[in-house]
C-alpha cells in the first residue's frame, strides 16, 4: 500500500543540527498535511511541524525559530531542518502523511516507523 520512509536521525551535540526526510511510497492519488511528530520516553507524541501541500505550515512553539519543514510534492518527500538542537528535543522523530490512495475516496493518516533523534549536553 504506502510506506513512510524516514532518514537522518542521529546524535548530535547541542546547539548542532540535523535535517530529517520522509518520502512516501506506494499506490498514492494525492497528500494534503505532511508532518513531524515526536516522542519523548515517558511523554505523549506531540506535534513538531507540520506543511499542507499548499505551503501552509505549522510549528510547535518549542521549535520555532529553530526548525523548518518543507516538502517537495514532485518526490513525495517532506523534511524537517532541525538547529540550534537542545538535550530537550531528544525523541524519537515520526512522518505523517495525509494520503488519498489510487481509486478510493477517501484520506487516511500514514505513519514512519520513527528514527531516533539524540541531543547531547
Amino acid at each position: 500500500q504506502v510506506q513512510l520512509v524516514e532518514s537522518g536521525g542521529g546524535l548530535v551535540q547541542a546547539g548542532g543540527s540535523l535535517r530529517l526526510s520522509c518520502a512516501a511510497s506506494g499506490n498514492i492519488f494525492s497528500i494534503n498535511a505532511m508532518g513531524w511528530y515526536r516522542q519523548a520516553p515517558g511523554k505523549q507524541r506531540e506535534l513538531v511541524a507540520a506543511a499542507t501541500s499548499g505551503g501552509n505550515t505549522n510549528y510547535a512553539d518549542s521549535v520555532k525559530g529553530r526548525f523548518t519543514i518543507s516538502r517537495d510534492n514532485a518526490k513525495n518527500t517532506v523534511y524537517l531542518q532541525m538547529n540550534s538542537l537542545k538535550p530537550e528535543d531528544t525523541a524519537v522523530y515520526y512522518c505523517n502523511a495525509e494520503i488519498r490512495l489510487v481509486g478510493h475516496f477517501f484520506r487516511d493518516i500514514y505513519w514512519g516507523q520513527g528514527t531516533q533523534v539524540t541531543v547531547s549536553s
